[in-house]
């Protein structure tokens, strides 16, 4: 039997299951069996890490092209963080599927495994999708498989380059492709029912073949996966395809006596999740997920819209992608951290998750040929998946800037709608932003102060500005016409996110840094309205002043 002929036998005997065949194109809410549903209220999760291991593998192989590469070592570096005292980490979903050209585990429906040091383990009898599975389940940690709905085709050469090529099946099977303007080969099409039972075969493979608590549909990593400016009139495509996903996961959960459960990872605001085609709404209604994970490179993440839509028996966890991170703020200070998810908890999320972060501790990094990762990683997983561990410790918040992600037609990951960067109006109108701090004034017992920084390019030394804070005018404490920041690229536009972040700071560059120290009365908790006005403007001025960034610090010490 050929590979087509293999595929097309293996998704009609899996669609012919009487489950499948009575509820395939029902609308009407599942009923979940007693156990899944007490799973899903005993749930309770601090910090979830969507754990993309391929690039560590390539960097131990690349070090160790010997053999000497033995597996215990990998796994010790990849589980680092995870066995530090105090983590917060509760479970790994693993994002280890990598290139629709070759498959990470021996599958009988993927294109064989190619990395030729997981060739090497598996002559050793080891099967690390196996091996990571079964690391997780000892240390009790929750462990997922994460799907992305549509990978890239590439390939890495011997040299460690990687190289693009077409997928065999795009080709056989054009009407699984959808056009997509910044990848030639289009990306898979969630409208094809022949590419929806061909997916469903793949993860009915992984659910029988490892001993997983549940899957993820990630719709981050690609889209579009509907046509183009048509998403939502073809949304029902992607729901077909969750329900089809659920029924077999909870088939197969029926068989081994043990509940399977399904996240989706989606965008962070229902109007993305509209823009895209993915029907939040309806999938909870039709109860066919159990975790929405909310955005993946923004701060700013709509916990309480989404919340109003699916209900209280979906849980929400917003993520942190640190590696495409948003735009101005990769590798940021604890503080940083501490604001991001300090922020989400107080929002109404479930708990929190991490993607594209560093591999582990600095020393198992440079054991597998890693690039360490910035301080504040490690500090963060010992404390952002509890606001008790984050009360009165220092944080920053700050304003969503656009930009840095190319890889996408539609609204996820890419940021469009962030206000940020925004021109100033010479005497016009004042710019107006909401900004979320997490943290309530505190109590007359404990010193605490919250700074206003506000980043702008463009500016004349007789350029006078006016900030409001709530409506309060503030004062401006620090005046700094020599500021810079590495992240911030004005007049050129802002790079790609990704890559090694190692980004330098220009000495000819001039910010202008306004701080302003905000009275307790003016500090709320949750939503905060800024205000930046232009009052006085140097004469002959033709450049507009540019607001880059807007962020409120807020500093702790006991009285």
């Amino acid at each position: 039997m050929n590979r087509r002929t293999f595929l097309h036998t293996s998704a009609a005997a899996l669609l012919s299951t009487p489950l499948l065949q009575a509820a395939a194109a029902n609308t009407q809410p599942l009923e979940l069996p007693t156990d899944h549903r007490d799973v899903m209220r005993r749930r309770r999760k601090r910090i979830v890490v969507q754990y993309d291991s391929l690039d560590a593998l390539w960097s131990y192989w690349k070090l160790h092209r010997n053999g000497d590469a033995p597996f215990d070592r990998y796994r010790d570096a990849v589980f680092s963080y995870v066995d530090e005292p105090g983590s917060q980490i509760d479970a790994i979903w693993w994002d280890i599927a990598g290139s629709p050209l070759e498959s990470t585990y021996p599958s009988k429906i993927e294109p064989p495994v190619d990395h030729p040091l997981l060739q090497q383990w598996l002559r050793e009898g080891v099967d690390w999708v196996e091996q990571l599975v079964n690391e997780t389940r000892r240390r009790k940690l929750e462990v997922f498989w994460n799907h992305r709905i549509s990978e890239v085709e590439f390939t890495h050469m011997a040299g460690g380059a990687t190289k693009k090529l077409t997928s065999q099946l795009k080709v056989e099977h054009p009407d699984w492709v959808v056009p997509a303007s910044w990848w030639p080969q289009g990306m898979w099409n969630l409208v094809s029912e022949g590419l929806r039972e061909h997916k469903l075969t793949i993860l009915r493979e992984l659910v029988t073949r490892y001993d997983l608590d549940g899957i993820q549909i990630d719709f981050s990593r690609h889209i579009p996966c509907l046509a183009v400016g048509h998403q939502w009139e073809l949304r029902g495509h992607v729901t077909e395809f969750m329900r089809m996903v659920r029924l077999m996961l909870l088939e197969v959960a029926q068989q081994r006596g043990r509940p399977l459960l399904l996240a989706a990872k989606v965008p962070q605001t229902l109007e993305g999740c509209r823009a895209d085609g993915f029907d939040v709404k309806a999938w909870a209604d039709q109860r066919l997920v159990d975790v929405l994970t909310l955005g993946s490179r923004s701060m700013d993440v709509a916990v309480e819209g989404i919340r109003a839509a699916v209900g209280n028996d979906v849980q929400l966890q917003p993520c942190f992608d640190d590696h495409h991170a948003t735009d101005g703020y990769r590798y940021g200070p604890i503080e940083f951290l501490r604001g991001v998810f300090a922020n989400h908890f107080q929002r109404g999320a479930d708990s929190v998750a991490t993607f594209n972060w560093s591999v582990g501790t600095p020393e198992f990094c440079r054991i597998v040929g890693s690039d360490v990762g910035p301080p504040s990683h490690q500090t963060a997983y010992k404390e952002v998946g509890d606001p008790k561990s984050m009360a009165g410790k220092d944080k920053f918040f700050a304003i969503e800037r656009r930009g840095g992600y190319p890889w996408a037609d539609g609204f996820f990951n890419r940021n469009d709608t962030a206000p940020l960067p925004q021109p100033l109006a010479d005497g016009g109108r004042a710019a107006k932003f909401t900004l979320h701090i997490s943290d309530a004034p505190p109590a007359s017992d404990v010193k605490a102060s919250l700074t206003l920084r506000c980043i702008l390019f463009q500016t004349d030394e007789a350029d006078v500005f006016e900030v409001r804070f709530n409506g309060i005018p503030l004062s401006v404490t620090t005046r700094d016409a020599e500021w810079k920041d590495a992240q911030v690229f004005s007049p050129q536009p802002q790079p790609a996110s990704g890559g090694k972040g190692d980004y330098k700071v220009n000495p000819k560059q001039r910010l202008l840094r306004l701080d302003c120290a905000v009275p307790r009365e003016a500090w709320e908790i949750g939503r905060n309205e800024v205000e930046i006005h232009i009052s006085t403007r140097a004469p002959q001025r033709k450049s507009a002043v540019q607001l880059e960034k807007v962020e409120a610090h807020v500093k702790y010490g006991r009285s």
